[in-house]
């Protein structure tokens, strides 16, 4: 009955528009009804443990690195990059916006800041280049779910955290299966390409090309020197997170003087926003969380997925069709946080990867990012491409389907995931 309560409260509140923090609440507070303990300080409290965690602390960071990049220039300077890259092929625009997005998140670590910095910079772009909206909002709103795997990645600092599991090994497990997911989408473009008609190409001289690379230097040798450091045991993700805001700040004040001291202010307020959003979440969340776990609402599903755990293939199948619905009506982080203790001990029965389940979760949970009818980035291309919400569907369609295969892909062929992650670790 328990369990009922809850997603009853989440199907109930969701459609209505209320923000998923206080959704969250609601849900915590049904929750202490039915069971018989309310109580207004087990949310408070919670909230506040919830939030305090050091490692969480990475979280401001990477958001405050990215607010800075996407000021001081250095997404223009990935976007010139890509397109020196891939801009001579049929179509380049679009290989673009992909390659760009495999690059951005390896300096941002979120999906909606990847969006947001690089829809700004090249839906105009494509849309003055012959491409339809819904397609250039598509192609750059799917290349967005590349951003929480290839490290750094905001979500799997917050699950990693939440369940325990080495956030700097889901980083490293993350960086090929991101570099598959781009080669996938790029192979759908290129399909695309031929169907739609597109036949745009750009070419550089030598000497453009070699300014172009020099100039998109500084900005490359960010994801290069954080991955590094976390693998070389420099720096702990967190302390990578302030390392990230330094550089970023370095190469927007002396390298590309692009941002001066009187544009700190907005950079700092706007980082402080997302970060509060985020951070709220994880405090509403973390009240829930505690709650279903003396409801027992985990022991609970355990029962019903315990003839299953015989079956590791069959269970993650299941369990990843419940989240991919869940990802439909619920933001990545909620469900992050709500899902990730339920799930974990029951895949830990069950013999498979913490590691692995937790790129698996994120990726499919990303997905519902820009899956109807709730996808927060899909709304975001809307606004920025200055289209409908149908043209924005019909266009990310062919993508969406892809990124779904390749999902399916990792859940049968794990060692995509592990043997990668097992190397760089």
């Amino acid at each position: 009955m328990a369990v009922l309560i809850f997603l009853g409260t989440l199907v109930i509140a969701l459609p209505l528009g209320i923000p998923i923090a206080f959704v969250l609440v609601i849900a915590a507070i049904a929750l202490m009804s039915f069971m018989g303990i309310f109580d207004a300080t087990i949310i408070t409290q919670n909230l506040v443990m919830g939030s305090n965690n050091a490692s969480l602390m990475a979280i401001p960071f990477f958001m405050l690195a990215g607010e800075v990049m996407s000021k001081g220039g250095l997404s223009v300077r990935i976007v010139e990059f890509a397109n020196l890259i891939v801009g001579r092929l049929r179509g380049g625009l679009g290989y673009v916006a992909i390659l760009a997005s495999m690059l951005f998140a390896g300096l941002s670590g979120s999906a909606v800041a990847d969006a947001a910095a690089l829809g700004g910079i090249l839906i105009p772009l494509m849309i003055k280049n012959g491409y339809h909206v819904g397609r250039s909002t598509g192609v750059i709103c799917s290349g967005a779910v590349i951003a929480p795997i290839i490290p750094p990645s905001i979500p799997m600092i917050v699950l990693g955290t939440t369940v325990g599991v080495s956030v700097g090994k889901l980083f490293m497990a993350g960086l090929i299966p991101g570099i598959i997911l781009g080669l996938a989408l790029m192979i759908c473009w290129k399909i695309i390409v031929k169907r739609d008609g597109y036949d745009d190409t750009k070419t550089y001289t030598k000497a453009e090309a070699k300014a172009i690379l020099k100039d998109s230097l500084p900005a490359l040798f960010m994801p290069i020197l954080i991955i590094g450091g976390i693998r070389g045991g420099i720096f702990t993700p967190t302390e990578a997170g302030a390392f990230a805001v330094v550089y970023a700040l370095f190469c927007s004040m002396v390298i590309y003087r692009e941002m001066s001291i009187k544009d700190l202010f907005s950079v700092f307020v706007e980082a402080t926003k997302s970060t509060g959003i985020v951070m709220f979440i994880v405090g509403t969340a973390s009240s829930v969380a505690w709650l279903i776990t003396v409801a027992q609402i985990p022991a609970l599903l355990v029962t019903y997925l315990e003839p299953l755990i015989a079956h590791p293939t069959i269970l993650l199948v299941a369990i990843n069709i419940f989240l991919f619905i869940m990802g439909m009506v619920m933001d990545l982080t909620p469900n992050l946080l709500i899902f990730g203790p339920i799930l974990y001990p029951i895949i830990t029965a069950a013999g498979i990867d913490p590691v692995f389940f937790g790129v698996v979760m994120i990726l499919n949970l990303t997905i519902g990012l820009i899956t109807p009818p709730v996808g927060t980035i899909l709304y975001l291309g809307c606004s920025i491409g200055n289209t409908t919400f149908e043209k924005v569907v019909r266009g990310i369609m062919p993508f969406l389907l892809t990124e779904i295969v390749v999902l399916f892909i990792f859940i049968f062929v794990p060692g995509l995931v592990t043997v990668p992650a097992a190397l760089f670790s």
